[in-house]
Order: C-alpha cells, then sequence, then structure tokens
C-alpha cells in the first residue's frame, strides 16, 4: 500500500490519539479507521451508524478467521 503525508488539524490528531490509545490502535490507524467509517457513511447515508459499525466488525471477523454458522432453527 502507498502512502503519502498530508496536514491534519492538531486538534483531530489529539482526539485520535486519545482514542487510538483506548481501542489499542496507532493515531494513523484510527484517523484511517474514521475515514473509512465516513466513506462509508457518505456512500450509504441512509444506513445507521450502527448498521456501519456491525458491518466493519463482521468483515473483521471473516478476515481473520472468525465467523460461526448461524442455524436457522
Amino acid at each position: 500500500m502507498a502512502t503519502i503525508s498530508v496536514r491534519i488539524d492538531q486538534e483531530l490528531i489529539d482526539k485520535a490519539a486519545i482514542m487510538a490509545k483506548a481501542l489499542n490502535r496507532t493515531t494513523s490507524k484510527q484517523i484511517e479507521h474514521w475515514a473509512k467509517i465516513g466513506k462509508m457513511m457518505e456512500d450509504n447515508p441512509d444506513l445507521p451508524y450502527e448498521l456501519v459499525k456491525q458491518a466493519i466488525t463482521a468483515k473483521a471477523e471473516k478476515d481473520t478467521g472468525k465467523l460461526e454458522a448461524y442455524s436457522f432453527d
């Protein structure tokens, strides 16, 4: 993956650093996470945030092989 440098307001970086520490991420990964959520929300304006969050979680579970089969009984 290519990387580039961008200018970001220091206040946003400071807030990202706090959240990153709480969620055991790097500051840059926290900003990437927020950007991913923002993009998903703009691409799907009718979806509630909680559904987008669940979709991100489900993808992470799939990518790490942690999916469980669901049985319709």
